[in-house]
């Protein structure tokens, strides 16, 4: 099979028609080999009734549905353990997204040798307060994950070898992330392409400002896991020790400086009086907790089952 298109929704009755329409017109105007899947997050409209009726008329179309509302990632994962093509492609069931797109995307993959290739809605159809956020946070991404030739890393228009999305981990609210996630597993091929971005034609937006907070936070996580989940000594070791250090020698210049006034006669204090005792002794609680945490950490990341998983692209 040529592609899979994995398509999250929640409450989209109204556009799902058009846009499995639109699918299937360029799909057979291109030749390809093809199928639909539809997750229906824990809709409350009867988008899943629309989905059943779409497959009766096209063997393509599949759908999944949720009991209840789990979010994008979630509904991306189980599209992804779903999807059987060759190149995937994730879009939005809103239909801002184009499926005239999916052709070219496809072409991106197959002859030009991308892992991913993820659109960026250049023009958008959005109003301010959520083109500025965005920007803020595109560049963010762009600094944290080291890919600098990305500038939407939200757009749902996306295309994958099939290999990366079987080796992938989408869950929380990573999907934002996914070209990120994409590299630290080795799929290191990332390209961009500028695409169409349509204005709603029905209903509202799913998503608020929030968002934006948590992606803040989700990007941390990921950095974070990505950088020392598999060595977290290295990190609460490394400040552990360091705090540590600076409230022992902190502690010795507080005792040194009385021992100085007491051997030239000079007026002191008891080393209790002083607030840098105090804080010099915190330092050094709050290194020695850190750095047990980080070995807390290594006893747990040594018995974790991932611990050596690793992304093997080929063995002969």
């Amino acid at each position: 099979m040529d592609i899979s298109i994995v398509i999250p929704l929640y409450n989209e009755e109204e556009s799902l028609p058009e846009l499995s329409a639109w699918i299937e017109r360029v799909m057979k105007d291109k030749g390809f080999s093809y199928e639909v899947l539809f997750v229906n997050d824990g809709s409350t409209d009867k988008s899943w009734t629309v989905i059943e009726n779409l497959q009766k008329q096209s063997p393509a179309v599949h759908g999944i549905k949720f009991r209840r509302n789990y979010g994008k990632s979630a509904a991306l994962f189980c599209g992804f353990e779903r999807a059987e093509g060759d190149v995937v492609i994730t879009m939005d069931a809103d239909l801002q997204d184009s499926p005239d797109e999916i052709p070219e995307l496809y072409r991106m993959i197959t002859e030009e040798g991308y892992d991913l290739v993820s659109g960026w809605k250049q023009k958008r159809y959005d109003p301010l307060s959520k083109t500025l956020p965005t920007k803020l946070f595109n560049a963010t991404a762009r600094r944290v994950s080291g890919i600098h030739n990305l500038h939407d890393f939200n757009c749902g228009l996306k295309a994958y070898r099939k290999e990366v999305v079987k080796n992938i981990e989408v869950y929380g609210e990573m999907h934002r992330y996914i070209p990120y996630l994409a590299k630290s597993a080795g799929f290191n091929r990332i390209g961009e392409k500028v695409v169409h971005h349509q204005a709603r034609k029905y209903g509202k937006t799913k998503f608020g400002l929030n968002r934006f907070v948590n992606g803040y936070l989700d990007l941390i996580s990921l950095w974070f896991i990505s950088t020392f989940g598999i060595k977290p000594m290295h990190f609460f070791g490394f400040l552990g020790s360091l705090m540590f250090v600076i409230g022992f020698v902190s502690v010795i210049i507080v005792g040194a400086n009385k021992l100085y006034s007491m051997y030239h006669g000079m007026s002191y204090r008891l080393v209790t009086e002083s607030p840098y005792f105090y804080l010099a002794l915190t330092a050094m609680i709050i290194g020695t907790q850190l750095f047990v945490a980080g070995f807390l950490g290594e006893l747990i990341s040594r018995n974790s089952t991932e611990r050596n998983r690793y992304q093997i692209e080929k063995a002969i």
